[in-house]
């Protein structure tokens, strides 16, 4: 009982982010953006819980047109927890108020990244577990497709 309530106590704590702020400039796919900030450095930032389709795939480019509709030439306030691979920042991305990596979620137009749920908040993975859910039951998006074949499994 004692290690229960220790692992949920940790898995509350915030994890240890970099904020940065700046204009979304660039978007690469439903799940990838450009941020120029204040000094004129670009940053890649990788939308943290978050997979959309590539953009040959289906509902790829329309993944990254509603990530455009969202984000494109607007500031943004950004929570990054880590960098991938790829030296992208993984980050939870507020543009007016709307967590996009969520509204990308919401729309069908992503997945829910179990993968990554360690860059999140329980309060984060909470929300994007239930986006996803109602997004799949209400066939939104890529869930109207008869089986949407997730991004990991198409890279394979």
């Amino acid at each position: 009982m004692r290690n229960l309530l220790i692992l949920i106590l940790f898995l509350a704590l915030p994890v240890q982010a970099e904020t940065l702020t700046g204009r979304v400039v660039g978007i690469t796919d439903g799940d990838t953006l450009k941020v120029l900030d204040a000094k004129r450095v670009v940053h890649k930032i990788r939308l943290s819980g978050v997979d959309a389709p590539e953009l040959n795939q289906d509902f790829g480019l329309r993944s990254k047109a509603n990530l455009s509709a969202l984000a494109l030439n607007r500031m943004a306030a950004l929570e990054c927890r880590k960098a991938d691979k790829y030296r992208y920042k993984a980050c939870v991305v507020m543009v007016e108020g709307l967590d996009v990596g969520l509204e990308q979620i919401k729309t069908g137009m992503a997945w829910w990244s179990r993968k990554h749920t360690k860059e999140q908040s329980l309060h984060q993975r909470v929300n994007y577990e239930d986006a996803e859910f109602n997004a799949r039951k209400n066939h939104v998006g890529l869930w109207a497709a008869e089986n949407p074949v997730p991004p990991w499994v198409w890279r394979k």
